[in-house]
């Protein structure tokens, strides 16, 4: 996720609170009728070609693969390999990415991470900056998914913009811009220096070679 520190686990232990929040918002379990709320409109600035969630109250499915579309489309804008743009979504699947369930995460851990690209506020007020999504803001990223694969793209944009022209370390470069993505810039470049990577920044990565085949397979479909 885009973020300066992060931690893969640190949602699986959810406070009670926010557990209680999402389930007030869906209704909560054997609800014996649906909650009472106002439809929720489309930003006007949505992103074209896929629906940004579901109906209030109703969990909105999620696979990578369904968002092959804008990953080619803004891997190709930002000058990025799609295949890793794919892998690093798959890599960001581990939690549920509901827009309700996001937010009610977020309103316990406000620092917490937004969308399917699991991107933090402050990465994707930096990103959008004279890009064409610059009006665009951070809570629209729940509720609109190309639009947070669009930022994910040029964060890793600039994260490559950052890296030498040559390293000593014996990592490709998708390898070391997926461990920036997890770990911030500042890392990567240690990284790229020959510094080892945490128990953390490791996962990531190997979790990223797992997801490769299944992320080329995606972006060729």
């Amino acid at each position: 996720m885009a973020s300066s520190s992060r931690s893969r686990w640190t949602w699986l232990v959810v406070p009670m609170a926010a557990l209680a929040v999402w389930a007030l918002a869906r209704g909560g379990a054997g609800s014996t009728s649906p909650p009472v709320s106002a439809p929720r409109t489309a930003s006007p600035n949505a992103s074209p070609g896929l629906r940004p969630s579901a109906a209030p109250g109703k969990e909105t499915p999620y696979e990578p693969a369904d968002y092959a579309g804008p990953v080619r489309t803004y891997a190709e804008k930002a000058g990025l390999n799609a295949q890793l743009l794919m892998a690093i979504l798959y890599n960001e699947s581990y939690k549920p990415h509901d827009p309700e369930w996001e937010r009610a995460w977020q309103s316990h851990k406000p620092d917490a991470a937004f969308g399917i690209a699991n991107m933090h506020r402050a990465a994707f007020d930096e990103t959008r900056q004279g890009r064409d999504f610059a009006a665009r803001k951070w809570e629209e990223l729940p509720d609109d998914r190309p639009l947070a694969v669009e930022a994910a793209a040029w964060y890793l944009h600039d994260l490559e913009a950052r890296l030498p022209a040559r390293w000593s370390a014996p990592y490709t470069r998708d390898e070391l811009l997926a461990l920036g993505y997890n770990t911030g810039g500042g890392n990567m470049l240690a990284f790229a220096r020959g510094a080892r990577p945490g128990s953390q920044a490791q996962s990531y990565l190997d979790r990223l070679h797992d997801n490769w085949a299944k992320a080329g397979d995606a972006v060729q479909g």
